[in-house]
């Protein structure tokens, strides 16, 4: 036993201002706002902090259940509609579909919290291949809507999608939220860094070097895509197969404490019981609504562009990954106002490995099953040109952060890049941007040394034996 001083802030009254998880505690006669509390055990989620105050989500727990009944909240308009119907929704007037959209946004925020609380109750190695599953979910729903309806649409010779063909759909879905993570989440992380502390980047640790080994592989692989102009079964073998040995790697890496900000401090903070039993429910109620409505809104998504004469390719390749990606960017950036931007990339750069390999798999997977054969997805010339692009991308922002730095210049040039690109329908800008990608990574491997090697040692660190790579990686 050993004691510990933390600093809380009480409220007027000084009682139950907070509670406690696993602490014993003591407290003068005297003690007031800002004053000690003794820790006779660790604090979960929590470090030593001598002379400093505790976070504001720790002296104001009220402000973070607020939070969490806020985004309970956004999923019940759409709740009564989608359940009042018993069924699927169709030609979804565009009010309904933002309000399915925003059921998706608080369902994932939900989801996001939930998953950051249950690192505290489950094994590391089931902890993190539960948590990438759940990190995909928002996002994965609407592609399996998608990929479900061009392997109906296929089989059975009817449009499912208003005179667009379902398969340029779930490809939209999938290709806009990978570039999105990267153009906007990676470069907003060290944007925001440098505001703050005037910083001019962010530094990865070593560990992360397996992330963008497996990042560039399975970069590398989603080329054949492009070259073959079909995905299948096969490609769902070979990006499962990384998914499954990357976890593998991140279950043997050494074992960090989960920093916990904002709302899951607050569910952290419960009994025990409380929280495993509030965090299981939190799970089940937001999975309920983003499967719930993750159809409505795709198929609001197609009637609304229709309806206004509006790309439904455009709408669906940007609109819905925005509404399933802003809980992760979030969280993010609450990392970088808590000083620590390093985890927020990271948190990024390991959901960018995620949606490359797991996301991008499930698509062949979910399209067989609706269409009955093993066959292929075919890829017609505007998906193809969207998987280039999403992959050259992909390709110069691996070598841009192979050195484990990411400085404020080369985020400016992933989010100048990504806005110049973003909304051009022309095929020959889009080819345009996909090979000035691959033009500045193939310049930037050849002349900068650093990066260069840090890519090899990237590379390197997938094949290791699962649990070797953190070892070297302290040292590099």
């Amino acid at each position: 036993m050993y004691e510990t001083s933390f600093v809380i802030a009480f409220g007027e009254t000084g009682e139950n201002a907070i509670g406690v998880h696993r602490a014993m505690l003591t407290r003068g006669p005297d003690t007031g706002s800002g004053q000690r509390l003794r820790a006779r055990r660790p604090l979960v989620g929590l470090r030593p902090v001598p002379d400093e105050r505790a976070p504001d989500e720790l002296a104001h727990p009220r402000k973070q259940w607020a939070f969490i009944a806020g985004a309970a909240l956004l999923t019940l308009p759409s709740a009564l509609m989608r359940f009042r119907v018993f069924g699927t929704v169709h030609e979804a007037p565009p009010l309904e579909t933002l309000l399915f959209g925003i059921a998706i946004l608080g369902a994932a925020f939900l989801v996001s919290w939930a998953a950051e609380v249950a690192q505290l109750d489950i094994s590391k190695g089931l902890a993190i291949a539960f948590l990438a599953l759940i990190a995909v979910l928002p996002e994965y729903a609407v592609d399996l809507v998608f990929s479900w309806k061009a392997g109906v649409e296929d089989r059975t010779g009817v449009a499912m999608c208003q005179g667009t063909h379902c398969r340029g759909l779930a490809v939209a879905n999938m290709t806009g939220a990978n570039r999105l993570l990267i153009g906007v989440g990676w470069a907003a992380v060290v944007l925001l860094w440098y505001y703050r502390s005037k910083q001019k980047g962010v530094t990865l640790p070593g560990s992360r070097r397996t992330d963008l080994g497996f990042l560039f592989i399975a970069t590398v692989w989603a080329m054949k895509l492009v070259i073959l102009n079909h995905i299948d079964l096969f490609d769902t073998a070979v990006f499962g197969a990384m998914f499954v040995v990357y976890i593998l790697h991140a279950a043997h890496e050494e074992h960090e404490e989960p920093e916990l900000v904002g709302p899951p401090l607050a569910l952290a903070a419960l009994p025990t019981r409380s929280r495993r039993i509030i965090t299981v429910l939190l799970f089940l109620f937001a999975a309920t609504m983003i499967l719930a409505s993750a159809e409505p809104f795709a198929s609001g998504l197609v009637a609304t562009g229709s309806r206004f004469h509006i790309s439904q390719f455009f709408l669906v390749q940007w609109l819905a990954p925005l509404a399933s990606e802003a809980p992760e960017m979030i969280i993010a950036i609450l990392f970088v106002l808590r000083a620590k931007p390093a985890q927020g990339l990271g948190t990024l750069v390991s959901s960018k490995v995620n949606q490359w390999t797991l996301l991008v798999g499930t698509v062949p997977l979910v399209y067989a099953i609706a269409h009955r054969s093993a066959g292929p997805m075919q890829l017609d010339a505007q998906q193809v040109e969207e998987i280039l692009l999403t992959a050259a991308q992909s390709l110069f922002a691996v070598s841009v952060l192979a050195n484990l730095t990411l400085s404020r210049a080369e985020a400016g040039g992933l989010l100048v890049l990504f806005l110049a690109q973003f909304g051009f329908e022309n095929r020959t800008i889009k080819y345009g941007f996909a090979f000035a990608y691959l033009a500045l990574f193939v310049a930037l491997v050849v002349k900068e040394r650093e990066n260069r090697e840090g890519l090899f040692h990237a590379i390197r660190h997938t094949f290791m034996r699962p649990g070797g790579s953190h070892r070297r990686a302290r040292s590099g």
